[in-house]
């Protein structure tokens, strides 16, 4: 039976998709994570400089949605883990070795943190609700209080949480793609793209939506600078490296990743973008979903070409 399930030596995950280490659950886990970290260091980043009330957007509405997207983020981790009734026990450890062990912990950090952020700037965004409750006002003035403390915090645990999407892969030695420490910065490039395409998305000042279509195009072209930089790494290296630069380099990912992640991810969205601030009206919708799209398909490309990625061919 394990013939019918082997192509070339290499699992086949369209039989027997059971094989990967890694279903879709991680790729979407690791793709709504690196999101919500875009979503919440543009919200500190922006109230650390004094600048609210000129990107309220940024600072107020779009990080309502992040506690959200963690959820399902961590829901869908859940799903992935074999023992779910222990996985209690990443907080019974601390590994400073372990990117998993980081990554529990950062998360157990950035996730009430969107909590409180989203509820210092609930009464803005529902001003007719009937704000009564005493322990709701004593909290809002309590947290308000501290807000630019929170809002360092938050800027630097989100930037961890960006990273520590990319060295969760970057720590499996065992798969050559995976095993460069550019994953790291890759996605968390990615992250904030994706968190800039958000904020553009529920934007209606046009002051803001310029400025994160601009700080887009520069977030992107570092991306396509750190994709390339990585290919050329791998070309550059051993044997194992250039076989797995090869998956995408004319191998089963190419199309896939050059079509899907570079060309609707990151070219078209940038061209867009410039003609948007060239006064072309292009709809914002267009190059936003794109840079969503591409973000996503990148955290699932690296995940399945990594695991057909190998020591031993």
């Amino acid at each position: 039976m394990r013939e019918e399930i082997i192509v070339s030596g290499r699992a086949n995950p369209l039989i027997d998709p059971h094989l990967h280490i890694w279903h879709w659950q991680i790729p979407l886990y690791l793709f709504l994570g690196g999101l919500a970290a875009g979503i919440l260091f543009f919200a500190g980043l922006y109230t650390i400089l004094g600048k609210e009330k000129e990107y309220p957007t940024a600072v107020r509405l779009a990080p309502h949605i992040v506690p959200f997207v963690l959820i399902i983020g961590l829901f869908a981790l859940f799903l992935d883990l074999k023992h779910k009734l222990y996985f209690w026990r990443l907080y019974t450890t601390i590994r400073l070795e372990s990117p998993m062990s980081w990554g529990a912990w950062v998360l157990m950090l950035v996730t009430p943190l969107s909590f409180i952020w989203s509820a210092i700037h609930i009464k803005e965004i529902f001003p007719k609700w009937n704000w009564k409750f005493k322990i709701l006002i004593f909290l809002n003035e309590f947290f308000t209080k501290y807000k630019l403390a929170i809002a360092w915090v938050m800027a630097i645990s989100s930037v961890i949480l960006g990273v520590y999407t990319g060295i969760l892969f970057s720590a499996f030695n065992a798969r050559p793609l995976w095993n460069t420490s550019i994953l790291g910065p890759l996605f968390l490039a990615s992250g904030l793209s994706a968190g800039a395409a958000v904020i553009m998305l529920f934007s209606k000042n046009h002051h803001e939506r310029t400025t994160f279509s601009k700080i887009d195009i520069t977030i992107i072209v570092v991306e396509l600078f750190l994709i390339i930089h990585m290919f050329m790494g791998f070309l550059a290296s051993t044997e194992v490296q250039i076989k797995a630069a090869e998956l995408f380099l004319g191998g089963p990912y190419t199309a896939s990743f050059w079509i899907f992640v570079v060309i609707l991810g990151m070219i078209i969205p940038v061209i867009l973008e410039v003609l948007e601030l060239k006064k072309y009206k292009i709809p914002v919708l267009i190059p936003a979903t794109l840079v969503l799209f591409g973000s996503l398909m990148l955290r699932f490309l690296i995940s399945f070409a990594g695991q057909e990625s190998r020591w031993l061919y």
